[in-house]
């Protein structure tokens, strides 16, 4: 495979694929869902670039490198960020030792040249103005434009694209310009236990059973309270456990107890207690409080002359005291 290409009589020297080990367990639906968005059905027909959506360490990435293992595709990602810049996106001009100038084609573009897959991770942490850039590659158009090296490129027609975005606050808002050809949106959900439990095996083959259980267990219930920790998380945690454990293997305290301190030395004080922090949680987003009225600034709920107030409720009040 050549390290570098030619076009327009500038010399693009290319980035290397991503080699790391990405395998999904479980949710098929989800991995067949990006599958058929790649797909090519008529000769009219252009694949579709995906976002997949989700909380932080839910697997977002490894489905889209498993994806590209399946097509049996060159694979590449780039990690967006805040400052990336539409030339990082696509031509980076480097200083060589002889005092000319080297052109380096980012991951993406290097997908776009080789017939290649490109993840764009945690695309929405990145500015419009970069996005701006790849708006003529993400439609029809299939191109884009390096302003630093003055050439355009064209993507191969086994060019694959996915974009990954967490679902947290801390992240730009997208245009919808671009969202319109970021479609469609894949959101994927927290596993189920059995699930879980072959993640963590996956990627901790030499855990103990004891603390497989405890980790999943602790997993399972944070995601049915609707709490941050994730997948990757209890792989942290886990992976912290066994090499405390490792340390002493007669840890006087049990395996219990060393798993318990990875926990908090891993995900905080709070986790010991999820319920605790679920309610804590719920009370600073405003509990479940409805949102106050009109009425409710001139009238007591209890009073007959809120917009709301139910005269059953009032009668069943009644009937209850002269019982």
């Amino acid at each position: 495979m050549s390290d570098s290409i030619e076009i327009d009589g500038v010399r693009l020297h290319l980035s290397q694929p991503d080699t790391s080990e990405g395998e999904w367990i479980g949710q098929r639906e989800i991995l067949q869902q990006l599958m058929a968005c790649w797909l090519v059905v008529d000769a009219k027909d252009l694949p579709l670039s995906p976002r997949l959506v989700g909380a932080p360490g839910i697997g977002k990435t490894t489905l889209a490198i498993s994806a590209g293992r399946v097509r049996q595709q060159d694979l590449y990602i780039y990690q967006c960020t805040a400052d990336t810049r539409p030339e990082d996106l696509l031509v980076t001009p480097v200083l060589a030792e002889s005092g000319r100038i080297k052109y380096h084609a980012s991951p993406l573009v290097t997908a776009m040249v080789r017939g290649g897959i490109v993840i764009l991770d945690e695309g929405n942490r990145m500015n419009e103005k970069s996005w701006a850039s790849l708006a003529p590659l993400l439609d029809h158009r299939r191109y884009v434009e390096s302003i630093v090296a003055g050439i355009t490129i064209h993507a191969h027609a086994n060019f694959r694209c996915a974009v990954t975005m967490n679902d947290d606050e801390s992240t730009f808002e997208i245009p919808d310009y671009i969202l319109s050809r970021l479609q469609p949106t894949l959101t994927l959900g927290h596993p189920n236990r059995d699930d879980e439990l072959s993640i963590l095996r996956f990627h901790l083959p030499f855990a103990e059973t004891e603390m497989l259980n405890l980790t999943v267990d602790f997993l399972q219930q944070s995601h049915q309270l609707n709490l941050d920790f994730s997948t990757r998380d209890g792989i942290n945690v886990l992976r912290y456990a066994m090499k405390r454990l490792a340390q002493d293997p007669e840890h006087p305290a049990g395996k219990d107890k060393v798993w318990h301190e990875a926990l908090m030395n891993c995900l905080g004080e709070g986790a010991h207690d999820l319920d605790s922090l679920a309610k804590r949680r719920q009370q600073s987003l405003g509990g479940n409080m409805m949102p106050m009225g009109l009425g409710d600034f001139f009238f007591d709920p209890s009073d007959p002359l809120h917009p709301d107030f139910d005269d059953d409720d009032e009668d069943e009040e009644e009937d209850d005291d002269e019982s």
